[in-house]
């Protein structure tokens, strides 16, 4: 107890029954180890023990004057507090307690406090609920896209911020750690996780620019098994059908090809007919062009042919980007919902289980 700054009250009250009625008021400062493991769905289970330990129980004995009932309606007429706390209910019990001296009599009464959760659900788990939302639909970006692992470390950034100005509505004392705590530890795990999985899916997009094949048994085991997992129809099979010429060994033999065209052959071409007109070109120079015209197709035929390569190669790799990310989708949302019903069941069976 601390010094007694109660108002003096002379009087006692004396009965002819034989009772004597004292009423001075006490300010007793008293101290509650708290149970923040549920915060802030917690309820306190706080004691008040009176008794007399210089008299022994033959002497004083202790017990209460009025019914619980009467206590705890009396005690939510005056009770003020912060508006953080409500009184939920008030228990009582009294015993004689042996000790080695004697027996001493003692009340003690139980006062079930039950925290107000409303501000903490309005100011913490909301807003948290909605940037793990908000992260959630952020996997509809396309993967290839920079906006959106940006996004996501913006995301990560906020939500940071967040947890920093929010730090001071989080309890400090206690023996364990609050669920609330563990509860923001693994969004902002889930928030890293998802922006690695951008990370990881970004690179597989990337590796289809570099016009690399595919390794058989990724393609297999992705666009085969894990397609078909995730509900992504195999990629279709283009009709184009491309003729390919036979290629020149070197420069030489293409070359050598192209100077079999003789002068005979190209005279041939422009000889004059009797319904067509003479062409004013000369033979030696019509060989020529048709010699540039040969090497000319000859280049566009082999980029048409890298072209087409690298398009298939960047098609297999865009399908495998494409199915392994909505693979992780599907387990970000498993696991953010098992995380977040499992988080709110041991909430609810410890409020049920300390009331």
């Amino acid at each position: 107890m601390d010094e007694d700054k109660s108002p003096e009250t002379p009087y006692v009250y004396l009965y002819n029954t034989g009772h004597v009625h004292d009423d001075k008021p006490r300010r007793v400062v008293s101290s509650c180890r708290l149970g923040i493991y549920t915060f802030p769905f917690d309820v306190q289970n706080c004691s008040l023990t009176f008794g007399s330990y210089l008299h022994y129980a033959t002497d004083i004995k202790m017990f209460p004057g009025a019914t619980p009932e009467d206590i705890l309606q009396q005690s939510r007429e005056v009770l003020e507090t912060n508006g953080e706390w409500e009184l939920a209910d008030i228990g009582l019990a009294f015993r004689t307690l042996a000790l080695e001296e004697g027996k001493y009599s003692e009340v003690t009464f139980f006062l079930i406090l039950r925290r107000r959760p409303l501000p903490y659900v309005v100011n913490l788990l909301i807003p948290s609920c909605f940037l793990i939302t908000v992260d959630l639909f952020s996997f509809l970006l396309p993967p290839e896209s920079v906006d959106r692992s940006s996004f996501k470390m913006t995301l990560i950034l906020g939500y940071t911020v967040f947890l920093l100005i929010m730090n001071d509505l989080l309890p400090v004392t206690g023996d364990s750690t609050p669920l609330i705590n563990v509860f923001f530890s693994v969004s902002l795990a889930l928030m890293v996780a998802s922006l690695l999985e951008t990370v990881f899916i970004t690179n597989v997009q990337f590796k289809s620019s570099q016009h690399t094949a595919v390794p058989h048994w990724l393609s297999i085991f992705v666009l085969r098994y894990l397609a078909f997992v995730v509900c992504i129809p195999p990629m279709k099979k283009s009709n184009r059908v491309t003729v390919s010429f036979n290629q020149f060994t070197g420069d030489s033999d293409m070359n050598n090809d192209i100077s079999s065209i003789s002068v005979r052959d190209v005279q041939s071409v422009f000889s004059v007919t009797p319904q067509e007109k003479p062409h004013p070109a000369s033979p030696e120079l019509a060989l020529n062009e048709l010699r540039k015209l040969s090497r000319d197709l000859t280049a566009i035929r082999i980029q048409i042919d890298k072209h087409f390569q690298g398009s298939k190669y960047t098609q297999e790799w865009e399908m495998i980007g494409k199915v392994i990310d909505r693979l992780l989708f599907g387990l970000y949302i498993i696991f953010i919902s098992a995380s977040f019903i499992t988080i709110v069941c041991i909430w609810i069976w410890n409020n049920s289980y300390t009331v």
